[in-house]
């Protein structure tokens, strides 16, 4: 290699990481715990769908199955305060592991694969309304946001998510007592940032320490419809 070679590439490697939202990148949620002795499969198939480039895959672990002999070391209360939104939002009187939500607007038990491919075909043929732009400069993220042909009715709130890639649970106790399992891009810290009109241009900064990724979800309160997201290394 030429020494001006060598020099480009360390002069790109500093360079500010820019990520555009793919056309409706679609996020899907899986609400799983390690004491659900159903989780497992819905587990392994998330693990597959967080390798899509085209999704945000976040697994978010509850803590209501603790009781039963295993406490989840990765459950979060809020995790479970938002399950609970999204359930009372669509009406329904209870909550369940492992469910789904596709873009914070339908949900489905989390092992029906073919109707979660379904929706997120569906939600990634839907037009693209908001433009999403994702500046990673060291430790400081920028976001930039903007409708797309027409005004959006807001607020939204503005999610920042990190998210390990993977973590490997030994499970001594509980449901799945003896079990060593792998879970994919576990939830580890959820901000909401600000909130956007939907109607103009705005930047937002966020501090970004550490290595792990990092995620952006455009969302309607409530929660709601979820109408734009990107994801950063």
């Amino acid at each position: 290699m030429t020494r001006f070679a060598a020099a480009l590439l360390v002069f790109c490697a500093a360079l500010p990481a820019l990520v555009r939202a793919q056309d409706n990148t679609v996020v899907v949620e899986l609400f799983t715990s390690q004491g659900c002795s159903s989780c497992p499969p819905a587990d392994a198939l998330f693990e597959r769908l967080s390798q899509r480039d085209d999704v945000i895959a976040l697994a978010l672990h509850v803590d209501y199955w603790d009781y039963i002999g295993w406490k989840d070391e990765y459950a979060k209360p809020g995790f479970t305060k938002r399950q609970k939104a999204y359930a009372y939002a669509a009406g329904r009187r209870s909550i369940y592991t492992p469910q789904m939500i596709v873009n914070g607007e339908e949900d489905l038990v989390g092992v029906r694969g073919m109707e979660l491919a379904e929706l997120i075909m569906t939600h990634k043929l839907a037009p693209q309304r908001v433009r999403l732009d994702l500046l990673r400069d060291s430790t400081v993220l920028t976001i930039q946001l903007a409708p797309l042909a027409e005004p959006l009715t807001g607020p939204f709130d503005v999610h920042l998510v990190r998210y390990d890639p993977i973590r490997r649970a030994h499970i001594t106790r509980g449901e799945n007592a003896g079990r060593v399992i792998d879970y994919s891009n576990v939830a580890a810290e959820w901000t909401v940032l600000g909130q956007w009109d939907g109607a103009s241009e705005v930047e937002m900064q966020a501090d970004l320490p550490g290595a792990l990724p990092a995620a952006v979800l455009v969302q309607k309160p409530g929660p709601g419809a979820i109408v734009a997201a990107a994801k950063t290394q």
